[in-house]
This record gives structure tokens, sequence and C-alpha cells, in this order.
């Protein structure tokens, strides 16, 4: 069924969190008005708790369910029918490498496939002021802090705080969330992504995302962008302690790409530039040119991926698309800003997905 709802149905709410992700984790499922459990491991990833919520709210629900989760990794394996490929393949993606997570996969697809008329997944966007979402994500974030379990046939009274984090993941599944969107311990075992791919060198993180009027607009001290900025750290920070040959690339757009490369600096990271075009600051401001000249003399290495600048913006749009979907098939993982509306950075996380790219799923703030 997938994504047709049965009429029966028991709705659950599942999520999972992690501390710096890879890091100590949590996973938890609730039913509204009824019963909610939630778990814990000391070492695991944001992805491999999202996994475990879901598998672990059909495991102990009996008859149709609905599991409805903000893991986009979670609910697209379902929706699109990635296990299809994954099966037919003996267990390897598109690119020819084992699917990562497949030891929570296997079993999960398996229960799945057994009740496959009476199982159903829908996506919710997280911290989006969802009430059962919310509870989820606490009982979660209680269980990755606490590393402690509960359960109780009614819902929760005493909640824990939050995941601060403005949305994780997904790794995807990305991803949500982020695909290869598993463990990214078991990314660099998975081998790489890619051949001849010019600058790229080491593990690849390829950063995509919104533009200044997505993030609070162009004062980068604005909420939304600090928070972003945060946000970012964190997962490139827990990127690099598990890969000591780190690389962030990113097109240096305003916004999200420039945003990634200044954390990238401010860690120690090297970072590649990975332009669609030559000058594509040519009709900023002047602040904006002048730092993005900075950034461009911080790179440790450019790449230019049409050599002609565009006559047109929609040429201009069309070469960028070109560059992100050839980042998406290079890279060994990604990081996305998205707040799950923008159509054009949702076909790029369908791509990574479709692709089985591990990438990990940054929602702003709202307000």
């Amino acid at each position: 069924m997938s994504d047709e709802r049965h009429p029966d149905a028991t709705v659950v709410y599942t999520d999972g969190a992690c501390i710096n992700n890879p890091g100590p984790g949590g996973w938890a499922w609730a039913v509204p008005g009824g019963a909610h459990r939630s778990g814990y491991e000391a070492a695991t990833t944001n992805q491999r708790m999202e996994l475990t919520a879901a598998f672990e709210a059909l495991l102990h629900i009996a008859g149709p369910v609905h599991v409805v989760s903000d893991s986009t990794y979670v609910v697209n394996c379902f929706r699109n029918r990635w296990y299809e490929g994954w099966l037919k393949r003996g267990w390897l993606n598109a690119q020819k490498q084992p699917v990562a997570n497949q030891d929570l996969w296997k079993p999960f697809i398996e229960l799945y496939l057994s009740r496959e008329a009476e199982v159903s997944f829908a996506w919710v966007k997280g911290h989006s002021g969802d009430e059962m979402n919310d509870i989820v994500d606490r009982l979660a974030t209680e269980a990755a802090r606490t590393q402690s379990a509960r359960e109780g046939d009614a819902p929760p009274t005493d909640l824990g705080e939050p995941d601060e984090t403005f949305g994780a993941s997904d790794s995807c599944d990305t991803n949500d969330e982020i695909g290869r969107a598993g463990a990214i311990s078991s990314a660099a075992s998975a081998g790489s992504n890619r051949s001849a791919t010019g600058p790229l060198s080491g593990f690849t993180v390829a950063v995509f995302g919104h533009r200044p009027p997505q993030l609070g607009g162009y004062d980068e001290d604005n909420p939304i962008a600090v928070a972003v900025r945060r946000r970012l750290g964190e997962v490139i920070d827990g990127l690099n302690r598990v890969h000591d040959d780190l690389t962030i690339a990113t097109g240096l757009g305003l916004g999200a790409e420039q945003l990634a490369a200044e954390v990238a600096a401010e860690l120690g990271v090297p970072y590649v530039a990975v332009l669609a075009f030559p000058d594509p600051d040519r009709v900023w401001p002047r602040p904006s040119r002048e730092r993005f000249a900075r950034l461009l003399d911080g790179a440790r290495a450019t790449s230019t991926r049409t050599p002609k600048a565009p006559d047109t913006k929609q040429a201009a749009g069309k070469a960028v698309g070109d560059r992100d979907r050839w980042l998406a098939a290079h890279a060994d993982a990604a990081i996305v800003v998205w707040d799950g509306q923008d159509r054009n950075l949702g076909q790029l996380v369908d791509e990574l997905e479709r692709r089985d790219v591990e990438f990990h799923l940054v929602t702003p703030p709202t307000g």
C-alpha cells in the first residue's frame, strides 16, 4: 500500500534522534491518545534511529498501521519503492555499492512485505508545530540524552526537552532526513561514489540549500541564518570526527552554500568550490562580491562546470541545476538546507535518494 491509508489503520508517529550524529541515539513511537515506546543506542546515527523507530512501531502494533515520520529516508523507501531495486540487485544500490544500514533494512522490509496491504507511510515536516511529531521528537531526544527507554499504554505526560538542532537527516535519508542516507560510519566502507571528478577528493560532502530570502534575509546575523549556521557546524564537525579526509564541496552561492564554506573554514575542514559557470557573482552587490572573493580564495581547489557564462536567467538556472545534479552523482554524501517546501530542492532530495546518497537534512527554523 505504501502511501494509501487503510480506513481502519492505527496512526503512529515515529522519530529518531542522535547527539552529534554519529553519537548516542534514541528512537520513539507514539499513537495519538494511546501507547508510546522509546529506546536507545550508545553509538549510532540519526538515520539508524529513524529506521528503528518505524520498525519498532510495526513490530508492536498489530493490524493496519499508518506510519507518520519526518524522515524522507524512511517514508520514500516505501512510497517510491526503493526496496524493489535493492532486492533486484542483491542489496546493492544504484551505484553498485552495498546498501547502507541493510542490517536494519532487511528485517524492516521483510516485515513490511508481509503486511504490505495494511501498512502505509506519510511524511510530516519536523519542528513544524505538529503536536504528535513534537511528542515523539521529545521522547527520542530524551532517550538519546539519558540512554534510557520508556513505554506506556497512555500518552506520556512528562516529556523531555525538544531536539533543538532544527532538523537532522535524514540523513538522508535525508534522508531525512540525505539514499545512502544511513550511518555515516558505513558510508566510507560502502566505497566511493565517483571516479574522475576533478577537484573532489577524500570523503566529499556536497552542500545544497536555500538562498538568503528563505534564511531570514541578507543580514547573515539574523536568527534563522545563525541557527542554520550552528546546525551546519554540528553536522560538519560530526562528519569530520568520522572522516579524517573530509572535504566540503560548495557552489559558493549566496545563502546555505556560503554559510557551509565559512563554517568549514572555521572548523579547519577544507572545501572546494564547484562553480556552475564563470563569475557567478558578476551581478551581485559589492559586499556580496567581496565575500564571494574571500571564500573563493580560501577554497582548496576550484572547478567550473560550464566554460561560458550564460546569457539569460533561465540558462543560468539550468547551469546551476546541472552542476547540482553532477555533485549529487559524484559526492560521497550531502547536506541539504531545506524547509520542505521548495520544489527544486525537493527534486534534488529525490535525486539524492534515487542515487542512494547519504544526506543530512537541515531544516531552517520558522519565524
